[in-house]
């Protein structure tokens, strides 16, 4: 079983994955054959290297090598698993900045808001050269996308091609520890399905596992006794959220609030990127990217004034096994193991009802012949769905304006986010990401 991993430079992203298929039962018993690509070649020895020493270590009988061309790392792939970027933090710094400086409260700027479409019109390119080459090479393959904007990302690649793409992320894991705590209660006892698009998902039901009690007028009386201020930066908007429309969400403010007009009143201390407007532009020439932080509950406040951020080594990481969901769906479908997948970015084919079915959501699945079919959900309450069916005419305009290579269609993207509140600003807004990221974008007309 060749299992190929497209952006195996990252020591995050790799590491992970490669421990992961390692530590699988299952899989130990397939002839494992992991192929590591990346177009970075010394970062991708340093992975290639450490994979060798766990083989070695856990007594594996799995066969690594590693390459920078991606024909020969797909070819007759099993399974293709995927997280890149280009220049990620450079870019991301101005996802976030750009659209605050033209007066748009956008929030975080990775996967929705302004900053999320010209993330997403970047990582199209690549992420479909990508999904071409499967196409042409390992057509049977499944293809595991981590890569950002999931769920644009992974529209753009089934809208447009004809290969099997999943979108996986965590986000669904931190919604769950939220509920699991509130309730004072082990998340393993809890039936918690959930519904919607990447980072924007709500639990439709908070049940016990065991007696299927519905846990959630206990989880509304616990949330309501509970301490404004305590864990705010993670789910104080989700609070305030379930309170007017009924579910809770996930994962996190600053994730959920990209999609929101009103979240920044909850995402306290925006510092992901700051920098001093009076130093002048933080991308001239020969100027260092701003310092990126998840949010201000995350910085480590008494780092001393000069010290750089510390560097975890892949040797330090722990040999342990993450809640990423990548090796449970490889171990069903090549291994026959029924696991949960709680989570995944496939598109909707019904399992919403009323969104469309070419549009991408996040929602529970199985495997059925080596595909993922979305298990079907509830409805969701009207004030919730307007806000996801809102987010998918925005990820299809969005597409489109790719295709035919058009600002117009841009524009209409642009202008239907919730951000966006003035049409001249949002003009300008584009003008600039056009200008400042031209090298990484598509041509538009």
């Amino acid at each position: 079983m060749k299992v190929t991993l497209i952006g195996a430079g990252s020591r995050e992203f790799a590491g992970k994955i490669v421990r992961d298929l390692l530590l699988s039962g299952p899989i130990a018993e397939k002839e494992l054959e992991i192929v590591l690509m990346d177009i970075a070649a010394e970062p991708l020895a340093e992975m290639e290297t450490y994979t060798r020493q766990l083989i070695e270590k856990l007594h594996h009988s799995a066969t690594v090598s590693s390459t920078t061309d991606l024909v020969p790392a797909v070819s007759g792939a099993s399974f293709v698993v995927t997280a890149i970027e280009v220049d990620r933090y450079h870019y991301w710094s101005q996802d976030f900045t750009i659209p605050r400086k033209y007066g748009f409260k956008q929030v975080y700027g990775e996967n929705g808001g302004p900053g999320g479409l010209f993330h997403a019109l970047r990582q199209f390119g690549p992420l479909l050269e990508i999904a071409r080459a499967i196409e042409s090479h390992a057509p049977d393959a499944l293809f595991l996308n981590f890569s950002n904007p999931e769920h644009k990302v992974c529209e753009a690649i089934s809208r447009l091609t004809s290969v099997k793409v999943v979108g996986l992320c965590h986000g669904y894991f931190a919604g769950v520890k939220q509920i699991s705590s509130l309730l004072d209660i082990p998340s393993e006892q809890l039936e918690l399905p959930a519904a919607g698009i990447n980072h924007f998902t709500w639990f439709q039901e908070v049940r016990d596992r065991a007696t299927g009690e519905d846990l959630y007028p206990r989880l509304r009386e616990r949330e309501r006794d509970a301490n404004w201020v305590s864990d705010w930066h993670e789910i104080g908007l989700s609070r305030i959220l379930f309170r007017r429309f009924g579910l809770w969400p996930s994962p996190s403010a600053n994730h959920i609030g990209e999609y929101i007009s009103w979240a920044d009143d909850y995402v306290p201390a925006q510092l992901q990127y700051f920098t001093d407007p009076g130093e002048g532009s933080p991308w001239r020439d020969g100027a260092e990217t701003p310092e990126w932080h998840y949010h201000i509950g995350a910085v480590d406040t008494d780092r001393p004034l000069h010290a750089p951020r510390p560097i975890v080594s892949l040797e330090d990481q722990p040999l342990e096994s993450s809640e990423e969901l990548a090796i449970p769906i490889i171990e069903w479908v090549a291994c026959g193991v029924e696991r949960p997948l709680p989570a995944v970015n496939i598109p909707n084919n019904g399992a919403i009802p009323g969104l469309p079915d070419e549009m991408v959501v996040e929602v529970p699945a199985r495997a059925e012949n080596g595909r993922l079919v979305p298990l079907q959900m509830e409805p969701l309450p009207e004030g919730i769905f307007a806000m996801i069916r809102l987010q998918g005419s925005i990820h299809k305009l969005l597409v489109e304006a790719y295709v035919e290579q058009s600002k117009e269609k841009l524009l209409q993207a642009v202008l239907l986010d919730p951000i966006v509140d003035n049409h001249n600003r949002a003009v300008a807004m584009v003008d600039e990401f056009l200008e400042l990221q031209k090298d990484a974008l598509p041509p538009l007309k």
